[in-house]
């Protein structure tokens, strides 16, 4: 875990962590302490008694001269342990002390988040821990629960801490792991991304998000963060749906009921020819709702009740993202998503204004880009080929299967997008048409949770692409 702070022109600090040998045979945890100085670009060890033990999946934060510390596990290969304890680091003495908050905090855990307030206090949220329920059967729990960590002294080493827990009201991110945070403008913090694991029959799945969530400190409130779209873009539709309802006699337009939350699946096709599925949550088109009150909570309405009016450019859902906030510009850099056994490692890096929240900006693509529907038989002979095959014969492989992908489908008239139409409302319209197409190329026996991914995925292409 690492802290920036701006002493003598920049530094890193890092605490801990693990190593884990690609063969499995070696792990172990560490327990030291680095800085980097960035001015210098060079890296010293701190040697100080006292510190953390060995460990992994802890959070650190620096806050007021200090860095703080929380929880974490350690894994041996006969037993795992998880941690709660808080130990500061003091900057100015270099010197660790181990804390003893007031009051009840959290249960043991790792992967927490950790975001320090104004006033110099820490929020911790969610994280992750397991149990021992019998020899080789363990239980995981996913942690959705909030605390406070406030400082109740005025002196340095001698600070009296107390732990209290949250209740925030609002609309609270789902249950999830690897998620980011960071601190936002108008005394709030966000949080990104993350990831849902479920458990089938003999694998597990992960729901990977891309959806922001703001908490407001004040207010101890979440609210869901809503793209608004560009102002120039938002005028076009409304004279687009204008001039829609006076070419049909001036009769009012029926625009379709709002829908609840859509998901939508994005297939990437990485370079080996293997298909990785990551899934997109759509919110649901908020019903209009008077509007009063002060400037602030007629900003928080508006962004939790305007709906996405288009599918602009954005993050592709992921976990273990990185994030960073300035001058009220969100920066999300990488992060990874599974597919089976095979972790696949983002390197982009995408921006977004947080007082506009307009469109999401993207500095960085995203490697592999390729995004299109295959089926599964057609990527494993595809893999199989790239294994089998020279370098050289790639361009011929990928023409010839461009041009089988359109005699297949040149054929077949797909449902047209209509003018102004949004890429959840098409798919409202046309999925049962996609499910049967998915249907018809995966054949009867494929789980129909699949087939709705796949027909999901098809619709998007098309739609992104109606050529």
């Amino acid at each position: 875990q690492a802290a920036v702070v701006p002493t003598a022109g920049g530094q890193l600090w890092i605490f801990g962590g693990e190593f884990a040998s690609p063969n499995g045979e070696q792990f172990y945890h560490y327990k030291d302490l680095w800085v980097l100085h960035l001015a210098t670009k060079t890296w010293e060890q701190i040697k100080a008694p006292g510190g953390p033990s060995g460990r992994s999946g802890h959070r650190m934060v620096a806050c007021k001269r200090q860095l703080i510390i929380f929880g974490g596990f350690h894994e041996s290969a006969r037993d795992f342990i998880y941690y709660n304890d808080v130990y500061t680091f003091n900057l100015d003495s270099f010197t660790w002390s181990k804390l003893a908050p007031a009051g009840m905090g959290p249960a043991p855990r790792s992967g927490c988040q950790m975001i320090p307030t104004p006033e110099g206090n820490i929020i911790i949220y969610g994280g992750y821990s397991k149990q021992r329920i019998k020899k080789d059967v363990d239980k995981g729990t996913l942690h959705t629960d909030m605390f406070l960590l406030k400082a109740e002294g005025t002196g340095k080493e001698e600070d009296r801490w107390s732990w209290s827990r949250l209740s925030p009201s609002g609309v609270k991110p789902s249950p999830r792991s690897g998620f980011a945070v960071a601190a936002a403008p108008n005394n709030r913090c966000l949080l990104f991304g993350g990831v849902q694991d479920e458990e089938e029959e003999e694998s597990i799945e992960g729901d990977f998000f891309n959806d922001i969530y703001f908490y407001d400190i004040g207010k101890n409130r979440w609210f869901p963060a809503q793209l608004k779209g560009p102002k120039s873009e938002r005028r076009k539709r409304r004279r687009g749906r204008q001039a829609e309802a006076e070419a049909a006699g001036g009769e009012e337009l029926q625009l379709p009921p709002p829908q609840g939350p859509l998901e939508i699946v994005k297939e990437v096709v990485a370079e080996d020819g293997t298909v990785m599925t990551i899934k997109q949550v759509i919110p649901g088109a908020a019903e209009d709702k008077d509007r009063s009150g002060s400037e602030e909570e007629e900003e928080e309405e508006e962004e939790e009740e305007s709906g996405a009016l288009s599918q602009p450019v954005e993050p592709c859902p992921r976990s273990s993202a990185m994030v960073a906030v300035k001058h009220g510009v969100l920066y999300v850099y990488g992060g990874m998503f599974e597919v089976g056994d095979r972790q696949v490692t983002l390197s982009d890096l995408h921006s977004i204004d947080l007082h506009r929240m307009d469109q999401w900006k993207v500095l960085l693509e995203m490697d592999p880009k390729t995004q299109e529907w295959l089926e599964e038989s057609e990527s494993d002979e595809e893999e199989d080929d790239d294994v089998e095959g020279a370098e050289g014969g790639e361009e011929e492989e990928e023409e010839s299967s461009e041009e089988e992908s359109e005699d297949e489908e040149g054929e077949q008239q797909h449902p047209a997008v209509q003018p102004g139409e949004a890429q959840a409302q098409y798919l409202a319209r046309t999925e049962q048409y996609w499910l049967g197409l998915a249907r018809s190329h995966m054949g009867p026996e494929a789980k129909d949770k699949k087939v709705l991914k796949v027909a999901h995925a098809m619709a998007k292409t098309f739609y992104e692409d109606p050529i």
